[in-house]
């Protein structure tokens, strides 16, 4: 198409939503965000990332409506349907496989590529019906568009191959078209937006001033602070306006969900002798409630109450007066069918991911840069304990800055950088990446067991001969090329076998902490020239995804492969 339309899914831990560009290449992309929840009278540019199956493991519902139908059921019903939430967190620090189950509201599981796949076609199909209803009627297909999907930066390899394989599912892309869907990463979406933000685009708070500064050579911190995790980069301005990451993502997952688990430990600790425990198996949708008025209460930094739930309450008194169950707690209240939790309380529940996003800041500062500001974003950023804290921490340091409506700087960003996968120039390598090779055996050097006999002599087998290095910039469409030779005379078919590793110089292959990571083969049919023949190799690493392509120079017969980091079941 002649156009560059994008639809770039933001699909968060909590919250997901999505934003269009339907402007004619070569103009300024100009987001347009989805809206919902209007049946709830809210006009939010995010949905609950949660989803409702029926019994029988069909899909039912996604975001609000999901929210809303569940929280309504009857605890027989609730009980027989299938209710996920937070789900996006099974994905993380995990090797993953098609065949992964994660498990529901009702404790029973479903396999996670169809949960997300499900969930994935539902924004596939509500973006496509937004834009013909807002094109006077106009209809588009997935194939029309450019698509990009948010994915944490600090993510696993294979749990970012697996949102692509949920997405080609869906049929967000097909077969022949899977160029058209980009993987972006969430810090670097919300740098390439906040980075052009006025002033005006940014909360003013305490001593926090201003507008990022521009100017090439600025280095800042993007803190991605998201419902599951926090995920943190760092990068320069560049001359002409582009990005370059100085520091590897880093992070945790101590992002606002945490806070949520405090919450309810503590309501856990109010209602003890199993009353919590038999509430929570008992009224999953209740408890819905419950966790989606305390999204309201993480914002401030005051004293907050709520009714206390009926089916709560009457398990309760079957043991003892409630106001008994608050005698032995410090920093909660019962007032006439209210909880009311105090603010140093409130507070409380925030410790453990306050210190996990100093730790990770105080990391990153202590390194040989020039830190000018603390980029905030992500829903967890529209807390006021968050950002104070972060003000309190470093802001003597640094200048800590946070944009009005945190929460959109993802998505917005994403439609950028799907019209523009350059603005983010160069990164730094994950991993160590090689290729596993055989050269001449050298009796000082080599390990004895690799030792094997060939036409061209003693030759050592499954040496890691590295491609990149872990922490090495790579440039964003940057191409490497290597050479390799025919290990034997007569070899018709070469085998390029990929693996990566954490460790800056492994030895073999097969050492532990090295993983294969890709394997395809090279048709050599000429042996003309014996082990003379050479056969180049050019892979890229500087994008989201890493592609290899393997050429035959004798008779240009090639080979390609995409780096696999999903294991087998």
């Amino acid at each position: 198409m002649s156009e560059s339309y994008i639809i770039a899914i933001d699909f968060g831990s909590a919250y997901s939503g999505y934003a269009f560009s339907i402007t004619p290449r070569g103009a300024e992309p100009d987001p347009h965000l989805s809206q919902w929840g209007k049946e709830l009278g809210l006009e939010s540019p995010k949905t609950p990332t949660c989803i409702l199956f029926n019994q029988d493991e069909e899909f039912l519902k996604f975001g609000y409506e999901a929210k809303t139908a569940y929280v309504n059921m009857p605890g027989q019903e609730a009980r027989t349907h299938f209710f996920f939430e937070y789900f996006k967190m099974a994905l993380y620090g995990t090797k993953l496989n098609n065949d992964v189950r994660i498990e529901a509201a009702n404790r029973k599981s479903m396999k996670a590529l169809k949960v997300f796949t499900a969930a994935l076609r539902y924004m596939k199909e509500h973006s496509l019906e937004t834009i013909k209803n807002n094109t006077e009627g106009r209809r588009f297909i997935a194939s029309d568009f450019i698509w990009v999907l948010t994915v944490p930066a600090i993510w696993d390899p294979s749990a970012k191959q697996f949102m692509r394989e949920a997405a080609i599912q869906a049929g967000i892309v097909t077969a022949g078209t899977e160029h058209n869907l980009i993987i972006a990463l969430e810090p670097e979406a919300a740098s390439v937006w906040c980075k052009n933000l006025p002033a005006e685009g940014f909360i003013t708070e305490n001593h926090s001033r201003g507008a990022l500064d521009q100017s090439p050579g600025t280095q800042y911190i993007v803190a991605d602070c998201g419902g599951g995790t926090i995920d943190i980069t760092v990068h320069e301005v560049l001359d002409g306006g582009a990005l370059k990451e100085l520091h590897k993502a880093s992070g945790n997952d101590l992002g606002g969900q945490s806070v949520d688990r405090k919450f309810k430990e503590f309501l856990r600790e109010i209602f003890c002798d199993g009353v919590w425990d038999e509430y929570e198996g008992k009224c999953p949708s209740e408890l819905q409630k419950i966790m989606y008025d305390f999204m309201y209460f993480k914002q401030v930094d005051n004293d907050v109450q709520f009714s206390c739930p009926y089916n709560l309450g009457t398990l309760a008194q079957k043991r003892q007066e409630i106001e008994k169950f608050f005698e032995s707690v410090q920093g909660a209240s019962w007032n006439e069918g209210w909880i009311k939790i105090s603010k140093e309380k409130l507070r409380s529940f925030f410790d453990e991911s306050l210190e996990g996003i100093t730790d990770s800041l105080s990391e990153i500062l202590r390194r040989d840069l020039s830190i000018q500001y603390i980029l905030l974003v992500g829903g967890y950023a529209g807390s006021l304990i968050l950002r104070n804290h972060v003000i309190d921490q470093f802001g003597d340091w640094c200048n800590v800055v946070c944009p009005f409506r945190p929460q959109e700087a993802i998505v917005k960003g994403a439609v950028q950088f799907g019209r523009n996968p350059g603005l983010v120039a160069s990164r730094k390598s994950p991993f160590t990446y090689g290729v596993s090779v055989s050269k001449i055996f050298i009796e000082a050097k080599h390990r004895p067991d690799k030792k094997y006999r060939s036409d061209g002599g003693d030759l050592c087998c499954d040496i890691f001969m590295k491609l990149v290095e872990e922490g090495e910039d790579v440039g964003w469409n940057e191409t490497r090329e290597h050479f390799l030779y025919a290990a034997e005379a007569f070899l018709t078919t070469a085998s390029l076998t990929f693996y990566c590793s954490k460790k800056k110089n492994p030895s073999y292959v097969d050492e532990p902490g090295v993983y294969k990571v890709a394997s395809f083969h090279v048709k050599m049919p000429d042996t003309t020239r014996g082990v003379n023949r050479k056969v180049k190799l050019e892979i890229k690493f500087g994008s989201t995804e890493i592609t290899a392509i393997g050429t035959d120079l004798s008779s240009g017969t090639k080979g390609s492969a995409k780096i696999d980091f999903m294991t087998t079941a």
